[in-house]
């Protein structure tokens, strides 16, 4: 059995890659892991998780008031606590919006303060890839500092180190329906024979597999207008990785589509996939829409609508909202629904997320892909099995 903490864990996206394994076509428990506690602040989130992971002894509070006496008052034992996974806040780092070096950006000094406490064999820390051009409050790299503090950790008055290794994954290459690179950290404790090695894609490239477009992924879920809402299938399955999602679900959750307003219409149904912001600006500079409709805020990829038969962009927690980073749906003249959003992450459609929508989305945009994190826990299990083989 393989013990587990899980900081930062948020609805549970790499939780459950941990919790779950595939069997066939279906999500089945791995017994091979043991949770011992999960940490999470904020409220809606914690209530996600304990509706999805009921079993995991979650611990709803600042992980800073993390310590030896709160895990005693809970009575969770962590003496013998193989890993530790999770990823602090990461809108500080992203190259999205203004980056600044704030509270959020040294979160990872809790995280490490932990890894002090608990000890583990191994941990996983996974961050936006902006993390690596992040600047501390002298202009230095802040990747730089993580990996030192990882090198030279102080537990008990002696030096605990670990031996890193980085790397960038993309969640296309592992199945999931979506272009979403995140930098991972994976250390190993400096007295441990090092035996870490990334998980290998599975789709793309040489694989022979084709990564698993947006049509793969949610062509079986029904048509929506605005201000509508839909709680069962219409439509069997189209393919395999729609099988997994559905895994045996018969209602379907959190499948709205918000009402807009009549400009925002207009923007939309003129979008064809692949085309944005710019696109829309075209159109008004050569007389085909009004000049009201002319866009003065935003990205390039703003007001995107997506590739039909190509992976998504990178799931952001705005993903419901048209005028956010390229997320209206490549066929309906909308944006992305929760539960498509889930589905382009991987997450099934028994799970559940909780709280207003910018709530639900957010648990899913901030989340590690679980069919990710799967591949993650595979090659754990096998690091960990080389280390107790000597």
């Amino acid at each position: 059995m393989i013990n587990i903490v899980d900081l930062f864990s948020g609805a549970g996206g790499l939780t459950f890659g941990f919790y779950y394994k595939i069997k066939g076509q279906k999500f089945v428990r791995n017994k091979k892991f043991n949770f011992l506690f999960a940490n999470e602040y904020n409220p809606h989130a914690c209530e996600a998780f304990r509706l999805n992971f009921p079993d995991i002894p979650l611990i709803g509070c600042d992980i800073a008031s993390i310590t030896p006496a709160k895990l005693e008052e809970h009575n969770i034992q962590c003496n013998d606590v193989d890993l530790v996974i999770g990823g602090p806040p990461c809108q500080s780092y992203s190259t999205v919006g203004k980056r600044q070096y704030d509270q959020r950006a040294t979160m990872y000094e809790e995280y490490i303060r932990l890894l002090g406490i608990l000890r583990p064999k191994m941990f996983i820390f996974e961050n936006v890839t902006g993390l690596l051009s992040m600047k501390n409050e002298n202009g230095e790299p802040v990747i730089n500092d993580i990996k030192k503090l990882f090198g030279n950790i102080q537990s008990a008055n002696t030096e605990l180190g670990y031996v890193i290794k980085q790397t960038i994954l993309n969640a296309k290459d592992f199945g999931v329906p979506q272009s979403r690179e995140r930098v991972f950290l994976v250390g190993t404790r400096k007295d441990l024979k090092e035996t870490w090695s990334f998980p290998k894609a599975t789709h793309g490239g040489n694989t022979g597999k084709n990564f698993i477009n947006i049509c793969e992924a949610i062509s079986d879920l029904p048509h929506l207008n605005q201000g509508e809402t839909k709680h069962l299938y219409e439509n069997n399955p189209n393919s395999t990785y729609e099988i997994l999602m559905r895994n045996g679900s018969q209602i379907l959750m959190n499948h709205t589509c918000s009402v807009y307003g009549e400009k925002m219409t207009a923007v939309i149904q003129a979008v064809p996939q692949g085309e944005g912001r710019h696109y829309i600006n075209s159109l008004v500079e050569k007389g085909i829409l009004k000049k009201e409709y002319y866009l003065t805020s935003g990205y390039n990829n703003t007001y995107g609508r997506l590739w039909w038969d190509k992976p998504s962009t990178t799931i952001t927690n705005s993903f419901g909202t048209p005028s956010a980073l390229r997320c209206i749906h490549p066929l309906q003249d909308r944006a992305l629904t929760t539960r498509e959003g889930a589905r382009l992450q991987s997450f099934p459609d028994w799970f559940k997320f909780v709280g207003p929508k910018h709530e639900r989305n957010s648990q899913i945009g901030n989340a590690v892909p679980p069919l990710l994190a799967i591949q993650l826990a595979n090659s754990i299990e096998k690091s960990l099995s080389d280390i107790a083989n000597g």
